[in-house]
């Protein structure tokens, strides 16, 4: 398609599936500069595109909120359809992703043939299931398919000003200092075969809480408290959990020295703001593994270890998720005294 006017890129699964696209919206941008580009993604991804100067605007769909139904979705699509969009990438493919990219009358639909893809007007072969290249690389993969030059993969972090200055005067609260070298950890994931144990979280917190200077910081979603929670209950430990939103979360990473956490998608926050970021991953399915989801930059580390299962059942693992047990509280402390 030769310069469209208005472009719809459409992501509306998690947190570091987001951030793993912003790539995509830059090398658009620098393909079609006079282009209208807009984002769509679900409420609680929004503050990762918002701000972003390489959009013009993000729209947001709210599929387990007031656009769950049918109708609602319909009624969201024929939204769209005003705004008389020329070229839509669907960046993951979903049924509902699909549905509104076609009720919205985008001529151009790109995406991947999953799903509800006959939908689409342009389809590639959907292989990320096999995880042979990053998500990333996937995501670019849209771009190459358009013939669009796609070599910066620098990913974008918008830090907003007053999400800043609230998060520092919290900090300020808790006596946290601009000496201090301050460690955010995020010990929960969405899904048990991302979770590393919390008495191995626990135990690496007791140990850096042993450094000079060092303060830490626990972090969580509202949703998952009980997680950070817990290993806030050890003394002197400051608990956030469940207190911030994607922006201040961005703000309070900023402001870290070192961020650890299970596979979860604050380690691409911190991967995208050029933090010094450990993860800990546990599964090594295809598709699931780190080859496919681990941080980006050259500050990001991630501590994975094959413990000789033939076949990776993930969440639905029968062996107590061996793998993340097999990672030391000490592995972690060593590689964090690097880096702090």
């Amino acid at each position: 398609m030769n310069n469209p006017k208005k472009i719809l890129i459409i992501r509306t699964d998690r947190l570091g599936d987001v951030i793993l696209s912003t790539p995509v919206i830059k090398n658009i941008r620098k393909k079609y500069p006079q282009s209208y580009i807009s984002f769509l993604c679900r409420p609680y991804t929004a503050g990762i595109v918002e701000g972003n100067p390489y959009l013009d605007e993000v729209i947001v769909y709210d599929k387990y909120g007031r656009h769950q139904s049918f109708l609602a979705t319909l009624k969201f699509a024929l939204s769209l359809r005003k705004k008389k969009f020329d070229l839509a990438l669907v960046l993951h493919p979903t049924n509902r992703a699909h549905i509104l990219a076609f009720f919205a009358g985008i001529p151009k639909r790109v995406g991947w043939d999953k799903k509800l893809s006959f939908l689409l007007t342009d389809k590639l072969v959907h292989s990320k299931d096999q995880g042979k290249k990053h998500e990333l690389e996937y995501n670019l993969d849209l771009l190459r398919y358009l013939d669009i030059l796609a070599e910066d993969k620098e990913i974008y972090i918008p830090v907003k000003e007053d999400a800043q200055q609230k998060v520092d005067q919290v900090l300020e609260e808790e006596g946290i200092t601009g000496k201090d070298k301050l460690i955010v950890i995020h010990p929960c994931a969405s899904c048990p075969s991302k979770r590393w144990p919390q008495s191995k979280f626990i135990k690496l917190v007791k140990m850096l809480k042993e450094e000079k200077n060092i303060k830490i910081a626990v972090i969580t979603s509202a949703s998952q408290q009980k997680f950070g929670k817990e290993v806030a209950k050890i003394e002197g430990v400051i608990d956030l959990s469940g207190l911030f939103l994607i922006p201040e979360t961005i703000a309070l990473i900023n402001r870290a020295r070192l961020f650890i956490s299970c596979d979860s998608g604050p380690v691409h926050i911190a991967a995208g703001l050029g933090k010094p970021v450990i993860s800990i991953f546990g599964r090594s399915q295809a598709g699931l593994s780190p080859k496919r989801w681990a941080p980006t930059g050259k500050n990001s580390y991630f501590l994975h270890k094959d413990v000789g299962c033939k076949t990776c059942l993930a969440h639905n693992c029968q062996k107590g998720f061996i793998c993340l047990q097999a990672i030391e509280p000490a592995e972690v402390y060593t590689l964090a005294q690097k880096l702090t």
